[in-house]
């Protein structure tokens, strides 16, 4: 029978991963049925692969084929995971692979033996029921390794682009940017002439950007950040960043440096700042720490989350529609993802490959193929 990764944090405080037989119900007339083939560990699938566990602890049991991986949650964490208490949660939000069964509509037969991509949850399993109108048709000779990321990172990037339109800014601020997210970004804002100013860590960081054609990279780490980034801000004008750490006082700084690029182009003193309103979305958690905020910013902005699953109804299926086009367009080009290790079902719950992709590193993103070696 299938095989299906699941996570439980129980009641009495424990992270449990498992591997669970689960029956593939016959498809609806309008869906499908894939046989997954590559699916993504993303920053935001481990946030219930593993929620707030001490993974430092973990420990492993069971057996080769059908391991179990225990770890324990630190009581301050543990009242967070209260919904989550004792049930069994599949994880995986996207992946790719083929259409084995199909429903009698014509939309679902036309898919029956493509490869197809799909954000349809549960993808950390052997085979998955979705509907055929979520699936995404690869154009000819894309492969799932090829499209397995094509949907979480892809339209965020693009969506990116559509808060700032929306919004009435013209630049923009990403950090953590030499991601596969980040490194998008910067192909489709080099395409649609759109000023970008990436925020990296390390020198190297920014020697891969400024290869892909980057002209704004500031490293956080070199002494001269704050100046080197308001400096871009100047020349750039942007005022709207997205904020993949979350932790920290980089989104304050990162204001503060918008205020007095703002701040620099108006006449006089006020006291509550420069009018241009600055706004800081943060998508994502990389850094786990408390969001420090020191006020240096005027009164004019706006620090507020972003996710893109709430943000696509506001642009519309037909919008919605357009950017996945693209994404299958140019999915070997721009929307190219890499990945450090290609595991099964049964090695993600390895301590040692948790420890590597729990670490979210830039170059360390791996991908599960749930058959692998399977026929």
């Amino acid at each position: 029978m299938p095989l299906q990764l699941r996570s439980t944090i129980t009641s009495d405080g424990d992270l449990q991963l498992t591997l669970v037989d689960i029956e593939t119900p016959a498809p609806a007339a309008d869906e499908v049925v894939i046989r997954v083939e590559a699916t993504p560990i993303n920053p935001s699938d481990l946030g219930l692969l593993l929620g707030p566990a001490d993974m430092a602890r973990a420990e492993r049991s069971g057996t080769a084929e059908v391991p179990i991986v225990t770890a324990p949650v630190p009581p301050a964490l543990l009242p967070m995971a209260t919904p989550r208490f004792d049930e069994s949660m599949p994880v995986g939000n996207e992946g790719a692979g083929t259409v084995v069964e199909a429903g009698s509509d014509p939309e679902a037969q036309a898919l029956l033996g493509t490869t197809v991509a799909v954000l349809g949850r549960e993808m950390y399993s052997q085979f998955r029921v979705v509907k055929a109108a979520d699936c995404l048709r690869l154009n000819e000779g894309a492969t799932a390794t090829e499209a397995a990321s094509c949907f979480v990172n892809p339209l965020t990037a693009l969506c990116f682009l559509e808060t700032m339109r929306l919004e009435g800014h013209t630049a923009l601020v990403h950090t953590a940017a030499a991601s596969n997210l980040g490194q998008m970004l910067q192909k489709i804002c080099t395409a649609d002439g759109v000023d970008l100013v990436n925020i990296v860590r390390k020198p190297e960081q920014v020697a891969l950007l400024k290869s892909i054609g980057a002209k704004y990279v500031v490293d956080s780490s070199t002494p001269t950040f704050m100046e080197d980034l308001t400096a871009a801000l100047t020349e750039t004008g942007a005022t709207l960043a997205f904020d993949a750490t979350g932790g920290g006082r980089l989104a304050s700084d990162i204001l503060t440096c918008m205020e007095v690029a703002a701040s620099a182009n108006e006449p006089g003193f006020s006291r509550y700042g420069s009018t241009t309103h600055k706004q800081l979305y943060i998508y994502g958690g990389l850094d786990t720490s408390p969001t420090e905020l020191r006020r240096a910013y005027g009164m004019a902005w706006g620090i507020g989350g972003w996710l893109l699953t709430p943000f696509l109804p506001r642009i519309g299926p037909e919008a919605t529609q357009r950017l996945r086009q693209r994404v299958a367009d140019e999915l070997t080009t721009t929307f190219a993802s890499s990945y450090a290790k290609e595991i099964s079902l049964a090695e993600a719950l390895d301590l040692e490959n948790i420890a590597v992709y729990n670490l979210r590193a830039t170059g360390a993103k791996y991908l599960i193929n749930p058959n692998k070696d399977l026929s």
